[in-house]
């Protein structure tokens, strides 16, 4: 009896699936699709009568969806309750790990850029390191959300990593967890008349922030313009970037999501009031390798409604939409469901921005008496030097300065 009941449950499973997606289906493909189901059955079978040890039915149909996910691209994937949770936490709070944004990338785990002020930004790691062990455990064929489980942890906890660099140095950093701060805007005066904004990440209070920060900066100095640093800003949520560039356009398209459902066709334009304009003052947007999905959503909508001019480098391309979409008992599916596009038009995934002008990242010679810096929220630059010691920030700022000569900006 109990082995009649392990040859009816595939079966079953596969004629529940069948009925599931017969109705999306068109005549010539529920074939297919039938005899792909019957096969799967088939393995279900082999693998509970045969394979070495027991398995648990419930674990191989749990492994089967995770696979169907990861089939089709690095981002969609199953969340399970405890993962579920802890994805709602990090775009609202804090959370304890160490700090880095990560992707596959030609089937190698991949750091995306380290979130700002974090232990993988104070431990050096660069946009397009590559992961290869995550404690002594290879990371070859594991999923974006396994990789996550692990690199989280208890704060003061340590994790060892294995990385690629530069396709040829190999090393191992240890880092120590801790809770990854959620302010994301730091702003200060670089020059008198000129303004430095960084934004690390995309979250619910980054625009309460910037606003903040913007109308200190303004009512310090009559501002002339400011650098908008972008670099290693690995994204975050959708509705945050589009606040952001609304922030500093009176009209115009900010991004268009295009998917296969209407549901997924959406355009977001600028709501701002032309008659209120809140920034009169050119801006500078400065990207890097590391500047990444809705990071770069504001730099194409400041681009192409050319408000602002981006100098820098070439961003990372990760220009896809994540739906989470909650199903039964407190599991959720991440899918990938509509591309980017920016107001002219160009699909951000897997091309990334291209900057007006080309600046790449140059060490600055250190001077043997060097006089007093302003403090920026007393925080160190692991990655880049102090605004006045950075090379990409001192160009970006000369380009301010010379605006009106080299573009036609609107503002």
């Amino acid at each position: 009896m109990q082995r009649h009941k392990k040859f009816i449950l595939p079966i079953l499973l596969s004629a529940f699936l069948f009925i599931l997606f017969s109705q999306a289906l068109s005549l010539e493909k529920k074939e297919d699709t039938f005899k792909a189901l019957k096969l799967f059955s088939q393995i279900f079978r082999l693998i509970e009568e045969n394979y070495v040890t027991e398995v648990n039915p419930k674990e191989l149909i749990f492994g089967a969806i995770e696979g169907m996910l990861s089939s089709l691209d690095p981002y969609s994937s199953l969340l399970k309750p405890d993962e579920f949770k802890e994805l709602e936490i990090e775009t609202k709070g804090s959370f304890t790990g160490i700090g880095i944004e990560i992707t596959i990338k030609d089937d190698i785990l991949t750091v995306v850029a380290p979130i700002e002020d974090t232990p993988a930004w104070k431990a050096g790691l660069k946009p397009g390191d590559r992961i290869l062990k995550i404690d002594d455990k290879s990371t070859k064929g594991m999923k974006i959300t396994e990789a996550v489980k692990l690199l989280r942890g208890p704060k003061g906890t340590s994790v060892k990593l294995t990385i690629l660099r530069n396709e040829k140095d190999v090393f191992e950093v240890t880092i120590i967890r801790d809770v990854i701060p959620i302010r994301s805007v730091k702003a200060k005066i670089i020059e008198p008349g000129y303004g430095y904004v960084r934004i690390s990440q995309f979250q619910e209070k980054t625009i309460d922030e910037l606003v903040e920060a913007l109308k200190k900066l303004e009512k310090e100095t009559q501002l002339k313009g400011i650098v908008l640093d972008l670099r290693n800003n690995p994204g975050g949520l959708l509705s945050s970037a589009v606040e952001i560039s609304d922030e500093f356009l009176e009209n115009g398209t900010i991004v268009s999501i295009k998917g296969r459902s209407s549901s997924n066709q959406m355009e977001f334009k600028a709501t701002s009031n032309p008659q209120d304009r809140k920034h009169k003052y050119p801006i500078v947007v400065l990207i890097n390798h590391g500047t990444a999905s809705a990071a770069e959503i504001v730099t194409g909508a400041l681009k192409d409604n050319k408000r602002a001019v981006v100098v820098g480098e070439k961003s990372f391309g990760k220009g896809s939409v994540q739906t989470v979409i909650p199903i039964e008992d407190n599991y959720a599916v991440r899918l990938t469901t509509a591309y980017y596009y920016t107001p002219n038009g160009i699909n951000i995934n897997k091309q990334g921005i291209k900057p007006d002008i080309e600046i790449p990242q140059v060490e600055l010679a250190k001077k043997e008496s060097p006089h007093e810096k302003i403090p920026m929220d007393n925080k160190t630059f692991s990655h880049f030097p102090s605004p006045e010691e950075d090379f990409q920030v001192k160009m970006a700022l000369n380009i301010l300065k010379n605006i009106s000569v080299i573009s036609q900006l609107k503002y």
